[in-house]
């Protein structure tokens, strides 16, 4: 009997070990189970709080819409989109002849996308730069042909050829900061700007943009001001820049799209400094160089004040206020576009359709809760693509470069110019010690720890050129 109870006691040992296993394995399968049920919880939880925030502000933007007095009406679609109509009775006689139909009286937008780009823009460079070159993946064999007309070659195999065309307008680094300015004014060139006396207003701004070849004189100094501090330009108004500059020696131009040989043979005469707009291609709800003069300022600028953007609604073509009317604009989308804006924080609009003067915005969400909307539809992105919530402010960085801080580069400049040109005011901006700038330009570049971003060019948000710099005393 002795052995066969041994032989019990020892077959049922592995019977215990495997209820014990198995008793094991359902605790685990229970607890992931619930942890399972419960980080579903916390997601759905999260999820539903940012979809709450960015239905708030939706509603607030509606609101704004509604009451700014340029004739629309926002009708919300889910917690990102909205739709922004015109009444039906609004005079849409603006032919579009590529799709040979009559301007629409109603446009779509998503605030979500529409948010992240322009705040994106607020920590952005948008003039080219040698170090965005060296550092963007095939820079100067791709990418720099790209910016010069007439070049003979679609890529830069002898380096050299390309720098001959570019270091005339190529800063070694951003001679412009985020925050450089408080507040700034876009004057773009609406024939409504006559009905205005905005020009004592215009200049009072810490810094004004404007665009081609729009005249700065006493003709229209009551309209438009006197002071003139950027002006954006096409490559084809770049020609004529020199009677329109008229020994204003401190404007700085900056071209829009391509430079050529034509055009650096004008700037090699002139005293300004001359940069290339570093291009971005991103679809939106506006087009022209006066959108691409806003996309500047706000990457300089706190506060943004345009004039000379809206047109009456009986508009039949496009007016100047310096010259015959043109063709080429579609006004109803480009104001549709600049009044969400505005209700987005992003810009302020100053024009005669508004029956009184809005100088205390009450109308415009509250900067916190467009921050909040910020961060909500920020995270909402980052849940759709995948991505993790431990990015930081520099995850849409695909490429780094970085900059020995003991080598400031060249300024811009190349050694045939006149002597006139030989001593402008580059050095007013590449060669600017960091305690010139205002403390809130101070602030955000330590923010950043000295890092530039730039946009690659394409349609999407989160493709950039990081570069960092040293935190020394000088950018």
């Amino acid at each position: 009997m002795r052995p066969h109870k041994q032989v019990s006691g020892v077959n049922r040992r592995p019977s215990v070990l495997y209820l014990v296993c198995a008793a094991a394995l359902f605790s685990l399968l229970l607890f992931y189970i619930q942890s399972s049920f419960f980080a579903g919880s916390l997601y759905s939880d999260r999820d539903s709080e940012i979809i709450r925030v960015l239905s708030r502000f939706q509603s607030s933007v509606q609101h704004c819409v509604d009451n700014r007095g340029l004739g629309l009406t926002a009708h919300v679609i889910d917690h990102c989109k909205l739709i922004l109509k015109y009444p039906k009775e609004t005079n849409s006689t603006w032919y579009n002849t590529q799709f040979k139909k009559f301007e629409d009286l109603e446009y779509n937008y998503d605030v979500c996308e529409t948010i992240l780009l322009w705040e994106q823009y607020r920590n952005m460079t948008t003039v080219l730069t040698r170090e965005y070159l060296d550092t963007r993946p095939g820079g100067w064999m791709d990418y720099a042909p790209l910016r010069i007309a007439q070049l003979g070659t679609k890529k830069c195999t002898n380096k050299t050829l390309c720098e001959e065309n570019l270091n005339i307008l190529l800063p070694a680094k951003p001679p412009f900061h985020p925050r450089q300015f408080r507040t700034c004014a876009v004057v773009g060139n609406s024939g409504d700007l006559l009905k205005t006396e905005f020009g004592e207003e215009i200049d009072s701004h810490d810094a004004v943009f404007r665009d081609n070849e729009a005249p700065v004189n006493e003709k229209y100094t009551k309209h438009v001001g006197l002071k003139r501090d950027f002006r954006l330009v096409v490559r084809g108004a770049a020609r004529n820049m020199v009677p329109i500059l008229n020994g204003s020696d401190n404007e700085v131009l900056i071209i829009k799209s391509l430079t050529h040989t034509e055009i650096n043979a004008v700037i090699k005469t002139i005293p300004n400094p001359v940069y290339l707009f570093q291009g971005i291609v991103l679809r939106r709800g506006a087009k022209g160089t006066g959108m691409k003069s806003i996309e500047l300022a706000l990457s300089m600028c706190d506060i943004i004040d345009i004039y000379g953007f809206t047109v009456d609604p009986g508009y039949t073509e496009w007016t100047r206020y310096f010259s015959k009317p043109r063709k080429g604009h579609n006004p109803l989308q480009g104001r549709a576009y600049y009044q969400l804006l505005e209700c987005l924080g992003v810009i302020r609009i100053h024009s005669p359709m508004r029956s009184k003067r809005r100088e205390d915005w009450s109308d415009i969400p509250s900067k916190e809760m467009i921050r909040q909307a910020h961060t909500a539809a920020l995270q909402l992105r980052k849940s759709q693509t995948g991505q993790g919530d431990n990015l930081g402010q520099f995850g849409n960085c695909k490429v780094w470069g970085n900059v020995d801080p003991d080598k400031n580069g060249p300024v811009s400049g190349s050694t045939d110019m006149s002597d006139v040109r030989k001593y402008s005011n580059y050095s007013k901006w590449e060669v600017m010690p960091f305690e010139s700038l205002r403390k809130e330009a101070q602030d955000h570049y330590n923010q950043m720890h000295g890092v530039s971003i730039y946009k690659m060019d394409g349609n999407r948000l989160d493709d950039l050129v990081c570069v960092r710099h040293s935190l020394k005393s000088e950018v």
